[in-house]
């Protein structure tokens, strides 16, 4: 297959599994998506969807959020990991986004890095998913799936990315972020991954990735 043959497989088999896509994060609006968001870094969404509810039951905007103490937002948000950096960057934000935006969530990507606590990833997700504006954030799974099909050398995210946005139509970016974390969660896991249930790798896979496969499951029997 060529590269774009390649490309054109993975489209096509991940709207075939995911024609629906659920987002990960649970959320009513752009405020809410960014502090999920937030939240989530080295977390798992199915921590911070626990935690969120209680969160934004004191506080879903930042004129309430603000009103709260640095440390009861701290004290809500310890199952997620690293709440004091954390809470301090939620409280700050907020203070900001009525300071300078109204209180409303910016939808372009460089303001959004402008605030404490959001990275390139964050923003890429808040301008994707709240605003429907064309983005690829690499989380984890992006980027483990990008190198394991060929797709990217795997050096570092930022290469990843742009490789992402060379090779997929821009129109579908929004959609097949989501396809790939979901594909990337349930059928070509970091750990206990299982070729013979990955379709996608095991028919356009690089090579090394899936001769190191084998290698190693010869080993363990």
């Amino acid at each position: 297959m060529t590269k774009s043959e390649k490309v054109a497989y993975v489209i096509e088999t991940l709207r075939e599994i995911y024609p629906e896509i659920p987002v990960p994060l649970d959320h009513k609006d752009p405020y809410t998506l960014l502090i999920a968001v937030l939240l989530s870094a080295q977390s798992t969404d199915v921590r911070v969807n626990q935690v969120t509810p209680i969160l934004f039951q004191r506080a879903d905007n930042p004129y309430k959020m603000v009103k709260l103490e640095v440390d009861e937002i701290r004290e809500i948000i310890k199952p997620v990991g690293l709440s004091p950096t954390k809470a301090k960057a939620i409280h700050r934000l907020s203070e900001i986004l009525l300071e300078k935006f109204d209180g409303k969530v910016p939808r372009e990507l460089e303001l959004l890095e402008t605030l404490p606590g959001v990275g390139h990833k964050t923003a890429s997700v808040v301008v994707s998913q709240a605003f429907g504006i064309p983005a690829f954030p690499v989380d984890t799974h992006i980027h483990r799936l990008m190198y394991r099909w060929g797709f990217s050398n795997g050096k570092n995210v930022v290469q990843t990315e742009k490789d992402a946005k060379r090779l997929f139509p821009e129109e579908l970016w929004n959609e097949l972020h989501l396809q790939i974390i979901w594909y990337g969660r349930e059928y070509c896991q970091a750990r206990g991954w299982n070729l013979e249930n990955d379709p996608i790798t095991r028919t356009i896979g690089r090579r090394k990735v899936i001769d190191e496969y084998n290698k190693k499951k010869k080993t363990r029997f």
